[in-house]
């Protein structure tokens, strides 16, 4: 599971992040949004927790942008408001929940258990294919296939992002825990073992190469 959070309080975010690291969450910490519509246009979350700081409304506006594009991510608002109608606006700018600080991190847990227990799931449905991210589980007319590890990763963010060109550099972003140590060449051998494994065998094109550009997955698309 992957958490964004939008905190502009440098010592609340590194809380936040450490708290989260030491339960097994992996997560990114934005200062402001434009990082945030950074990592949001590189990754996939399961949630957002949103700083929301007295003196400004406009990082509610982001919640809009993330339930477009990532309408299955979560995002909980976390503010020092004490106000009822706080609380109700950013519900009604799309928040799925709502806690003041200063934050009881044991509640906090529990409500991001609930928020990804209960969220929407996140399996991808195109046609005859079925891609469970969670269970890292990919199924063709009904029959299961073997694809594990960085290409399946390759293959999910591709699908996510269906009919979107992604670039190298937002792969080894979005998959790699630390980019810089790896070459762009670890793209082009996941998408090869993609073709290998599974286009060729099931006689179908899933990612599709553009040139200079990068990758697109264009399922469905036959190839004979």
């Amino acid at each position: 599971m992957r958490i964004l959070i939008i905190e502009n309080e440098v010592t609340q975010s590194k809380t936040l992040s450490d708290t989260l690291t030491q339960e097994g969450y992996q997560n990114d910490v934005a200062e402001n949004l434009d990082d945030a519509r950074y990592f949001l246009q590189i990754r996939n979350y399961d949630l957002v927790l949103l700083g929301w700081p007295s003196g400004s409304d406009k990082n509610l506006d982001i919640i809009s942008t993330i339930k477009t594009e990532a309408h299955k991510t979560s995002v909980i608002v976390l503010s020092e408001r004490e106000d009822k109608e706080s609380e109700i606006k950013a519900l009604r700018s799309g928040a799925d929940d709502f806690i003041r600080k200063p934050l009881d991190f044991d509640i906090l847990l529990v409500r991001i258990e609930a928020k990804l227990r209960f969220g929407v799931s996140n399996i991808i449905e195109i046609d005859d294919l079925i891609i469970n991210p969670e269970e890292e589980k990919i199924i063709y007319e009904g029959e299961e296939i073997e694809l594990k590890g960085k290409p399946f990763e390759v293959l999910t963010h591709l699908a996510m992002h269906k009919d979107q060109i992604v670039s190298k550099e937002q792969l080894l972003d979005a998959i790699w825990e630390e980019p810089e140590l790896v070459t762009p060449n670890v793209i082009e051998v996941a998408i090869n073992q993609i073709r290998q494994k599974m286009d060729k065998p099931l006689d179908i094109t899933t990612i599709e190469t553009v040139r200079r550009r990068g990758y697109r997955f264009c399922f469905p698309k036959k190839i004979s």
